[in-house]
């Protein structure tokens, strides 16, 4: 912008007939949009959208002034420079993730393994919500035990029975909630892992390991889930 803006400057003294000292001995050329050849000791009007050519007295080119930009086109140029810029933030990022992917799984093997201890854990978990249910059933038969003296008629139970009956019910429903979270999240972790797969076959491929590329990709099965 600075070099943007001197060129600005330069131009608006030269229309005004103001010619800074620093410049009184340079020398302009260029060709206009009817094609003739123009020359001048100060920045040349006819050519304000195009290159010009500064030379030194003995006329060689000093330096070359670009055509200037209008507020417009300077609002564009520097639009294009920022998503140039986000691009090549986003690009270095990308190879950042991939070396960090590469170094944590450098075959199918260890994305294989890592897989199966992410999924076997979640399978732990679900045994254990599945021992407490058994806790739950052997409740609820207490409580329908108690019920009998009143004939199965909750609204006749006494309020001990009725809040046992009520925690009862609460932890039916909560436990239910748990083992559906506990499933849908089997299933992210397996879209996730699958998606990484996806990633890792082309930067096996890229980084020069087609071999492990290939082989993930005619694996027709996937990881068998541990068995509970």
């Amino acid at each position: 912008m600075p070099n943007a803006l001197a060129r600005v400057f330069v131009l608006a003294t030269a229309m005004c007939g103001i010619v800074p000292p620093a410049l009184a001995q340079a020398i302009y050329t260029c060709t206009d949009a009817q094609g003739r050849r123009l020359t001048s000791d100060r920045p040349i009007i006819e050519c304000i959208d195009r290159t010009q050519k500064e030379l030194n007295p003995s006329g060689t080119v000093k330096r070359t002034v670009g055509p200037t930009l209008t507020a417009v086109e300077r609002t564009a140029d520097e639009e294009k420079k920022r998503k140039a810029a986000e691009d090549l933030t986003r690009v270095a990022e990308q190879r950042r993730s991939d070396r960090a992917l590469l170094q944590r799984y450098p075959n199918r093997a260890a994305h294989d393994r890592e897989r199966a201890v992410a999924i076997a854990h979640i399978d732990d978990i679900i045994k254990a919500a599945a021992r407490r249910d058994d806790d739950l059933v052997k409740q609820k038969k207490a409580i329908d035990t108690e019920l009998e003296f009143f004939r199965g008629d909750a609204s006749k139970a006494t309020p001990k029975l009725k809040q046992q009956i009520s925690e009862y019910e609460k932890s039916v429903a909560l436990s239910k909630r748990f083992l559906v979270g506990q499933e849908e999240e089997k299933k992210r972790v397996g879209l996730r892992f699958d998606a990484e797969l996806k990633k890792l076959e082309r930067v096996w491929a890229e980084t020069g390991n087609p071999s492990q590329a290939s082989a993930s990709a005619s694996a027709a099965q996937p990881v068998p889930a541990v068995k509970k």
